[in-house]
């Protein structure tokens, strides 16, 4: 079995003007990723997701490139089996045959930023392929799985004060029992952060469990301050209460409050989640498949948890097959406790494949299906597949017209 075709196609669907959202990204009026479609002489296909952008929104044509004009090539004609030698290919150019010799990484310039992205969406449908070939789910490709079902937290929360409370609790009457909500920038002032974040324990009572995500837009001051106001509503985390870049200050912030701090849906392969633990900035790890280097670099990411003691909650602010990749990755590795489930209108979550995640009392089933598990529906890919040169959908095209 050898690979013969490596595809990437942006895939924007339109939200409807009622159904936005507006944070600190601004309103939402689309959602977007990269589909990558790995095709072998066999006929097996395997699908994976490439994210550039962790809210819904953004362009893809560059990550679409990189995957077709310069990541296949490399691709072409190689065994899909050989996960981890083509990931160590693509990560190190050509200076990977010394990654044999020595055990250490030669990365490539660009080893961060979007080649990465790209290394992640062609790493997951690799993944999806073996599954398949084999005719069994990923999780048993990664080791068998430690649990049958994983919790799932309702990812949403941008109402204001008065309305948070009323919009969490919809969230809670769908099954969930654990909610997240941002705060930040979007709010203004640390009060009305805070204000939000009480009227949130109020309305959910003691029983659920509640999560914060200030998106990095706050300073270590004001992001203490907001500790503080918040520490008696007993929060499961804070999610990137600083920016990113500002690790040292992440540290500070940690290290001031009793609250629990998350963060790295944008950072990328182990060594950045290795300086995050060194750094004892953290308590959760939040890799994204789709951005970190896919299912290979997440499942070190997470050894890597386990050996610090800390717990991972990927993010999976994406598609389907995103959802996909974390639920199968939550399934195998023990450092998992916890899943993403996004909350926004997102149609590439519930309409681009056929299959439904199935959820029972707030925990998602781990499904038994070969890869992925999930099947994409061509349809969907047709009517929202993104033709960035004429920057309009494909679907408007003339019958006949390819577009050249």
């Amino acid at each position: 079995m050898r690979i013969a075709a490596v595809t990437a196609t942006w895939i924007r669907a339109p939200i409807p003007p009622e159904r936005q959202h507006v944070s600190d990204f601004g309103r939402m009026t689309t959602f977007d990723t990269c589909l990558v479609r790995i095709e072998t002489d066999t006929g097996l296909v395997g699908y994976g997701e490439a994210k550039t952008h962790v809210g819904s929104a953004g362009r893809y044509e560059a990550v679409c490139t990189v995957i077709e004009r310069e990541l296949a090539p490399l691709l072409l004609g190689a065994d899909p089996r050989d996960v981890t030698g083509i990931w160590e290919r693509l990560y190190n150019g050509s200076r990977a045959p010394y990654v044999a010799d020595t055990g250490r990484t030669f990365p490539v310039l660009g080893r961060r930023g979007i080649t990465l992205c790209a290394i992640s969406g062609i790493d997951l449908a690799l993944w999806d392929l073996v599954g398949r070939a084999l005719g069994v789910p990923v999780w048993q490709l990664l080791g068998g799985r430690c649990r049958a079902s994983i919790a799932a937290y309702a990812s949403g929360g941008w109402a204001p004060v008065g309305e948070i409370g009323a919009q969490a609790r919809a969230y809670v009457d769908r099954g969930f029992r654990a909610v997240k909500i941002r705060v930040g920038a979007m709010d203004g002032t640390v009060d009305v952060s805070a204000a939000r974040v009480a009227e949130l324990r109020a309305a959910l009572g003691p029983d659920v469990r509640i999560m914060i995500d200030a998106h990095g837009t706050l300073g270590v001051r004001e992001a203490q301050r907001l500790c503080r106001l918040i520490e008696a509503h007993d929060l499961t985390w804070f999610e990137e209460p600083v920016s990113p870049d500002d690790l040292p200050g992440m540290a500070e912030v940690r290290a001031s409050t009793l609250v629990p701090i998350a963060a790295g849906e944008s950072e990328q392969t182990r060594f950045a989640f290795r300086d995050m633990a060194l750094a004892r900035a953290v308590d959760v790890f939040q890799p994204d498949p789709s951005i970190c280097g896919g299912l290979t670099e997440a499942a070190r990411i997470a050894a890597l948890a386990s050996a610090f003691q800390l717990q991972v909650a990927p993010h999976l602010w994406g598609s389907a097959v995103l959802f996909a990749a974390g639920l199968h990755l939550a399934a195998a590795c023990p450092a998992c406790t916890i899943l993403e489930y996004p909350h926004g209108h997102n149609p590439l979550l519930h309409d681009l494949v056929h299959e439904r995640f199935e959820m029972v009392d707030g925990r998602v089933l781990v499904p038994d299906r070969p890869g992925l598990g999930i099947t994409i529906r061509d349809d969907f890919v047709r009517e929202y597949a993104y033709d960035w040169q004429r920057e309009e959908p494909t679907r408007g095209r003339a019958e006949g017209d390819t577009g050249s």
